[in-house]
């Protein structure tokens, strides 16, 4: 009786192992504490527990390396599988994909699961540029591409300067290796560069020029985004400019693409849940965030199409071959 008593002992406790363990969700902040993809992941895991979109906590490993690649060949090579598994992604990551900077991995090694939460993209200029609206700086660039200097908190290549060119792209200007560009240490040394004259406008993201802008040091010409940023209505988006360039530093989620399609809806469904709850709501306007939800397939198109352009953008201006 006793082996008999100690075996469905032993048996109960691998039972609740792997019970707890299915329960047991975790989110992978590819760089340390702090930043943005560990904010990813603490805020959006925190509120998907709160709201009762799961059914436990969910636990944050911070992965740091090479810049979001050490997680994601982990993902792919160790944990293709995982359903439990969820990891925080950015615009970033995509660039990343898009020049190939994860060491040969590609996007379609993962499903990416959505974003629900942007920090804008923008263009902006000194309180006394000539400058009045994007089309009259694009236009500027068109007659002649030495008389405007960008300058951008990334490096040539960067998600900055290629903002720039995909707006120009779509303005009908293919020239981009003409198109000056500096990239700085952060977005307040470009946007220093631009008050003091020494270059005619900014490309980084809103909650870089925030601060300048409520000084009136500067003016934002256009938001890239689909609405006007709320709290800032009076920036038109360059899609109200006729250029239609949608181009934010989006906050989402990828999973292991191993992973079965229902799992896949699962945490589709759980992240939808977060970006509809109050608490989301309250987090972005504390963080600087503007909305941007896409989830599931249409989040997984979106991301297709903008490392299609990066990369050909990258290829154009000889950053990858």
């Amino acid at each position: 009786m006793n082996t008999i008593f100690k075996r469905f002992a032993a048996g109960l406790i691998v039972s609740a192992s792997l019970t707890t363990s299915a329960m047991a969700a975790e989110c992978i902040a590819p760089a340390n504490p702090g930043g943005g993809w560990d904010f990813t992941c603490r805020t959006i895991g925190k509120i998907m527990y709160d709201i009762g979109a799961v059914d436990a906590p969910i636990q944050v490993t911070n992965m740091a390396g090479g810049g979001g690649g050490l997680a994601y060949s982990t993902v792919v090579n160790e944990r293709n599988d995982d359903e439990d598994l969820i990891v925080a992604a950015s615009s970033a990551t995509a660039t990343r994909l898009a020049q190939n900077a994860y060491g040969g991995m590609t996007a379609d090694q993962v499903r990416f699961l959505g974003a629900i939460g942007a920090d804008p993209g923008v263009i902006a200029v000194a309180a006394d540029s000539p400058y009045k609206t994007l089309t009259d700086l694009l236009d500027a660039v068109k007659a002649d591409p030495k008389s405007v200097t960008f300058a951008g908190g990334s490096a040539v290549g960067g998600f900055d300067h290629i903002k720039v060119l995909m707006a120009l792209g779509r303005a009908g200007f293919n020239d981009i290796r003409a198109v000056k560009y500096i990239g700085l240490d952060g977005g307040g040394d470009a946007i220093t560069q631009a008050i003091g004259g020494h270059v005619q406008a900014v490309t980084g993201d809103m909650s870089e020029v925030v601060g300048f802008l409520k000084s009136g040091d500067i003016r934002v010409l256009a938001a890239f985004t689909d609405e006007r940023i709320p709290g800032f209505e009076d920036i038109p988006t360059a899609k109200e400019q006729g250029i239609d360039v949608v181009a934010v530093n989006w906050r989402g989620l990828y999973v292991p693409k191993g992973i079965s399609d229902e799992a896949y809806q699962k945490w589709s469904d759980a992240l939808a849940k977060v970006a509809a709850s109050d608490e989301w709501h309250e987090a972005m306007v504390s963080h600087g965030l503007a909305p941007f939800t896409k989830v599931g397939p249409d989040f997984q198109n979106y991301v297709n199409g903008v490392i299609g352009e990066i990369a050909q953008l990258s290829r154009d201006i000889g950053v990858i071959k």
